[in-house]
């Protein structure tokens, strides 16, 4: 039972990991971006950096916050085609849904790392000492976060109501 509720914290614990560099990356684009235009069109002085930056921050915002989409479960999912089917049907649905989750996290976190290693002394022409591979890095990362979530979801359920990941449900009004 006491490895259990370590796993369960550990989830939650990057599970919020996820999101905080996620959301931070988001920010980052938010603020990035109009900066490039604003000098670029207003100040008649383009930079180099913005456009560059910002890839690599999607990058970052797409993988580590789709991994903590799965976890939370507000995927896109077909619900009516799980709906029309009988109960052990669903069940065998539910289980290839699985395997092809582990499969694709295992592919992420396998060609991800990969492709880390072959990448490490290439670097981006805008970022002289930023490494290609620290850009590809939230592959991988993504790769084995989404196969840990998933090892929660069918070791121990879904995650407790307690979870940060409730905290913004919407409440009645009085």
């Amino acid at each position: 039972m006491r490895l259990r509720a370590q796993y369960r914290r550990a989830m939650e614990a990057l599970y919020i990991a996820s999101i905080a560099l996620s959301g931070t990356a988001l920010v980052a684009i938010t603020l990035i971006i109009p900066a490039g235009v604003f000098m670029r069109y207003a100040m008649n002085s383009p930079m180099s950096w913005p456009e560059p930056a910002s890839v690599v921050m999607m990058v970052m915002f797409s993988f580590l916050g789709g991994a903590a989409v799965y976890r939370a479960n507000v995927h896109v999912a077909v619900q009516a085609l799980l709906n029309a089917v009988p109960p052990h049907v669903r069940r065998a649905m539910l289980w290839g849904v699985d395997a092809c989750m582990a499969a694709t996290a295992l592919f992420m976190l396998g060609y991800g790392a990969h492709l880390c290693i072959i990448t490490q002394y290439q670097s981006m022409a805008e970022f002289p000492g930023l490494s290609v591979a620290v850009v590809y890095a939230p592959i991988p990362v993504a790769g084995l976060l989404t196969l840990l979530f998933l090892i929660e979801r069918v070791w121990l359920g879904a995650p407790p109501k307690t979870s940060l990941m409730y905290s913004d449900q919407v409440s009645e009004l009085e």
